[in-house]
């Protein structure tokens, strides 16, 4: 079995491979990845992200990463909307089960009008490759599973990595090894153990 720092070394040279734009999903999709990792590692999964994209995202690459942390997608669209400070005072009054719910419903998650995926749909180029990040930060306002289900709205033909913080077995998504999440069936393992 690797170790987290051998999975991690793996990423830069795998996406940088040209074959990586070309790996096709189960529904002849751009294929969705997931690196997962045991969440103690959050701090050394975002480390190395920065210095992936750092690599790179330069002028002498023809290829171009863009990272969407849930958390800070969602803080931007409660913020842009004026909701922020309003959930903040909501949440002192009416309780956090309360905000949870509000805030949501005021994401418009799983609808056709999703605002997350809207934000992602209007932030993406054509020859990015997508990082999401963030998972475990934006839970559990967002489930990873709800995210990748309606993603390809967003991203079209653009290969998606989603950093997951707990286990991808191939069908199940498990976030921190305890909460179990919906199957999720068309996702790749990014590196294998």
């Amino acid at each position: 079995m690797k170790t987290i720092n051998e999975r991690l070394d793996e990423i830069l040279p795998r996406i940088t491979d040209p074959s990586f734009r070309e790996n096709k999903g189960l529904g002849n999709e751009i294929g969705y990845h997931i690196f997962d990792y045991e969440p103690e590692y959050e701090m050394l999964v975002r480390e190395r992200v920065k210095f992936i994209k750092d690599s790179v995202n330069n002028d002498t690459s023809d290829q171009n990463i863009i990272e969407f942390d849930l958390y800070e997608v969602v803080l931007d669209i409660l913020e842009s909307k004026g909701y922020l400070q309003k959930n903040f005072n909501m949440e002192q009054k009416k309780g956090s089960h309360f905000i949870l719910n509000a805030t949501r419903k005021s994401l418009r998650l799983t609808l056709d009008n999703d605002l997350v995926i809207k934000y992602i749909a209007d932030h993406v180029q054509e020859n990015d490759i997508v990082f999401i990040t963030g998972v475990g930060k934006a839970f559990p306002i967002i489930r990873s599973h709800v995210i990748l289900n309606n993603l390809h709205k967003a991203v079209g033909q653009n290969p998606v990595v989603m950093f997951f913080p707990g286990r991808y077995d191939g069908q199940e998504l498990v976030l921190f090894g305890e909460i179990k999440d919906e199957n999720y069936y068309r996702a790749f393992q990014l590196i294998d153990y």
